[in-house]
């Protein structure tokens, strides 16, 4: 009975995740393949962090094995998706980069996934070695343990994707700030070197407005003479 409970705990806290940051160049398609069993929720989120030229955006396709697109977004900064799965096999996720002829994207990827049938597959073995009111009252706290630890660990999952998402945020402002910091020092330099040319310029024509013209017209004879 202990190695039952033992594995009833650790199946309720069974998920995959991954997650990523990579770069999609200009014109160019990035996918990934995940193999999925039937019933497991898929959660995607992702978010456009950085962008070389434009705007922070990138087109999202998720498809089944068979190739049927699931779901489609268009030039999006950033989304999430939970969808079920219906069919065993390679589930295929693409970020779109071609509608960018210049701009190189970088995108931060959460996937997870997740057996929503674990706890009643294994509750439906237990049963069958339940014997007599002590097993009842045993399965009754396993279920009530085993409750417990799937709101924990979904509560722990929550609060990981939060500070995940809350650092993709912070890591596409700090972009932001940085790309905006750069435009302002070029533009700024460009205005003083403009500044010291004009200045130049018009301290040379003031000088050349008060200069004497006597050296000039005894160098060269008839300068200046009616």
């Amino acid at each position: 009975m202990r190695y039952i409970f033992l594995t009833t705990i650790f199946s309720v806290v069974f998920a995959y995740e991954k997650d990523m940051t990579f770069s999609v160049q200009a014109g160019k398609m990035e996918c990934f393949y995940q193999k999925v069993s039937v019933n497991e929720a898929i959660d995607v989120e992702y978010q456009v962090i950085d962008a070389t030229h434009g705007e922070l955006d990138i087109s999202f396709q998720m498809a089944d094995p068979v190739g049927r697109v699931i779901v489609a977004d268009y030039k999006k900064p950033e989304n999430g998706h939970r969808h079920k799965s219906l069919l065993e096999g390679d589930y295929r996720f693409c970020f779109d980069n071609s509608f960018s002829t210049f701009s190189e994207k970088t995108v931060f990827f959460d996937l997870m996934i997740e057996n929503d049938d674990t706890n009643e597959k294994d509750y439906e073995d237990d049963k069958e070695m339940e014997l007599g009111n002590a097993a009842e009252t045993y399965m009754m706290r396993v279920r009530d343990i085993s409750e417990s630890v799937n709101k924990l660990k979904d509560n722990v999952s929550t609060a990981r994707r939060l500070q995940e998402l809350l650092s993709a945020h912070e890591a596409r402002d700090r972009n932001l700030a940085e790309d905006m910091c750069s435009r302002v020092m070029s533009w700024s330099l460009g205005q003083i070197m403009l500044m010291m040319v004009v200045g130049v310029t018009q301290v040379y024509f003031l000088k050349s407005l008060f200069e004497d013209s006597r050296g000039l017209k005894n160098l060269v004879p008839g300068f200046m003479s009616q």
